[in-house]
């Protein structure tokens, strides 16, 4: 049994109802944006700053900000160490699934864990979130996913050096549009419980 999941996914793909629906049929702990509240109550910074910086990377991205000390970095890095240590936290009381943030390469080392990728095409990601992003011209839907998209893999290489989507990073890679989100869902529960 696969005591930890994590999901990195697409805009659009279904990540986040696919971990839930797993996390309900384990019996597991769902972790999404409640990473960011936990980093808030641990860093005495505020929540607005918090989801300011989510996924994102710094807007000097490309100079040497390695050469800060921690109290000199940019909010956002600072953020990404606090989530960092959060999601090892979690990882290490098992029985979780965590949706993003890097976390399949910030747990790695970790034991009986799955590092999942879904994605799908992107007419069909488009068609699903137009009821999900109503405030959002439907002509914008398109390039939102787009934009969303290039900042998580922005992410992604800026702090892990890694390739966002790139099978290389994880241990099963599923296309949600052909796929559908109920059976990625099954084959994800079969791979969990498999020892």
């Amino acid at each position: 049994m696969k005591k930890i999941i994590t999901i990195s996914r697409e805009f659009g793909a279904g990540g986040g109802e696919i971990g839930r629906a797993l996390a309900k049929k384990l019996g597991y702990e769902y972790y999404d944006k409640e990473i960011i509240l936990q980093a808030a109550q641990a860093s005495n910074i505020d929540v607005e700053s918090i989801i300011k910086w989510d996924e994102k990377v710094p807007i000097n991205f490309g100079f040497a900000q390695s050469l800060f000390d921690f109290y000199n970095k940019p909010l956002n890095e600072k953020l990404f160490e606090i989530q960092q240590d959060v999601i090892r936290h979690i990882g290490e009381k098992g029985k979780c699934i965590i949706v993003g943030r890097n976390a399949n390469t910030i747990l790695k080392e970790f034991d009986s864990a799955l590092h999942v990728f879904l994605h799908g095409d992107h007419h069909w990601r488009k068609e699903r979130m137009r009821d999900r992003m109503k405030d959002t011209p439907e002509s914008k839907i398109g390039e939102k996913i787009r934009q969303i998209d290039k900042t998580r893999k922005k992410y992604c290489f800026y702090y892990t050096n890694t390739e966002f989507g790139v099978a290389d990073y994880y241990d099963v890679c599923l296309s949600t549009s052909s796929l559908g989100i109920e059976t990625c869902t099954k084959i994800l529960l079969k791979l969990a419980q498999e020892n």
